[in-house]
């Protein structure tokens, strides 16, 4: 903004004469006394400082980056909210979430009908940060990713955590070698004398191990909001997270009865799996066992079919309870909490200590599935 001064000398009696005609009551000014003008000039800011301002403005609001694995997160994990916001969270923070969003979108030539309609809705709405599309743009340069992303669970797993698919097949590839070698180590010299109840652990174990991985996993929630008329326990189990102890996005929180919600959430989903797992791991041993009564009549009297029923409800149970918690912490605590933090650039070293904890979590499952067998009576000791 620039100012000028002008003084202008009254050259004429007329113009005092005139001015004294507008105004009789205020006494003309002396021939010698100027007139003052002010001239004001505006100068407008250029384009490019105003653009720099208004980025500023965008970058500038919110209280934490909240990033997707803690990295950018302030609040480390933005479990303290008691609304439990999972819509985008203050205007502030959703504002930022839709501008870092776009911006990443417009750097990568990329438009909004160009991603799936649930991810794109998410953004609209300012509940993702720019740091889950760039992990979108980076898994989809992988076909195997390209094509798992494709379906909504793995979509939203992935986006939280891009080793979810190799912790999938670490889990299932050594959940064999694991639970046979744990329940050796139980049983001893009566191993091969228990061997249909070995098998019946191993197969509950194997269908069992991929959503033991599958349904604790983080997750970058992507599900629409529910129809105004959905139920009040609908609503409350819908805003809870998938692991109770994930990082919350920016703009997100989780309250802790939220958190409680969502290991009971879980836990109903396991034993629906666990159940139905048993269920077919317990008719496949029977059915094995009675074939081998037909071979050999002398062991028919020695050899006993496995209680269906009360050993695939315990085995819910078991895994409502027991691997639910276990898996809990392992994905939310001890993988995202503490080793992504500290080896998010070292992937290699991150993926071989997974690894080692998930082998040692298998193994110790194993145990104390015996353990809990033989305690509540499904299974007896030889």
């Amino acid at each position: 903004m620039a100012i000028s001064l002008c003084f202008t000398p009254a050259s004429t009696s007329s113009s005092s004469s005139s001015l004294s005609k507008l105004n009789p009551h205020r006494p003309s000014l002396p021939s010698a006394s100027p007139l003052l003008h002010l001239r004001l000039t505006v100068t407008p800011p250029s384009l490019t400082h105003r653009h720099r301002q208004f980025r500023q403005v965008l970058f500038s609001t919110g209280s934490g980056d909240g990033g997707i694995n803690g990295r950018d997160s302030s609040g480390g994990g933005g479990g303290g909210g008691d609304d439990g916001d999972i819509n985008g969270g203050s205007d502030n923070a959703g504002g930022k979430n839709l501008a870092e969003a776009l911006l990443v979108l417009a750097e990568s030539k990329r438009g909004l009908d160009s991603l799936p309609k649930d991810l794109a809705a998410a953004i609209q709405a300012g509940r993702i940060p720019g740091s889950v599309v760039t992990r979108y743009f980076e898994l989809e340069k992988s076909g195997l990713f390209k094509w798992l992303m494709q379906f909504a669970g793995f979509r939203e797993r992935l986006l939280a955590d891009d080793l979810f698919f190799a912790k999938v097949f670490m889990e299932c590839g050594v959940g064999l070698f694991t639970k046979t070698a744990a329940e050796y180590q139980r049983r001893g010299e009566n191993f091969f004398n228990e061997l249909e109840v070995v098998f019946a652990d191993v197969v509950m174990a194997i269908i069992a191990d991929f959503m033991l991985v599958y349904l604790p996993a983080p997750t970058v929630s992507l599900r629409p909001p529910l129809a105004l008329n959905a139920g009040s326990i609908t609503k409350f189990f819908h805003g809870c997270p998938d692991n109770a102890f994930q990082i919350a996005l920016s703009g997100t929180s989780y309250s802790l009865l939220q958190r409680v919600g969502g290991v009971v959430r879980n836990g109903a989903k396991l034993f629906a799996v666990g159940t139905a797992s048993s269920l077919v791991g317990t008719a496949v041993t029977n059915a094995l066992i009675n074939a081998r009564k037909a071979v050999d009549k002398d062991k028919a009297g020695e050899i006993e079919n496995v209680p269906i029923v009360s050993t695939s409800v315990a085995y819910g149970v078991y895994m409502a309870v027991s691997s639910n918690l276990r898996y809990q912490v392992l994905a939310g605590v001890i993988e995202q909490r503490c080793l992504e933090p500290l080896l998010h650039k070292h992937k290699l070293m991150l993926s071989a200590i997974c690894f080692a904890v998930r082998t040692g979590n298998t193994f110790l499952g194993s145990l104390l599935w015996v353990d809990y067998a033989r305690m509540i009576g499904i299974q007896k000791a030889h």
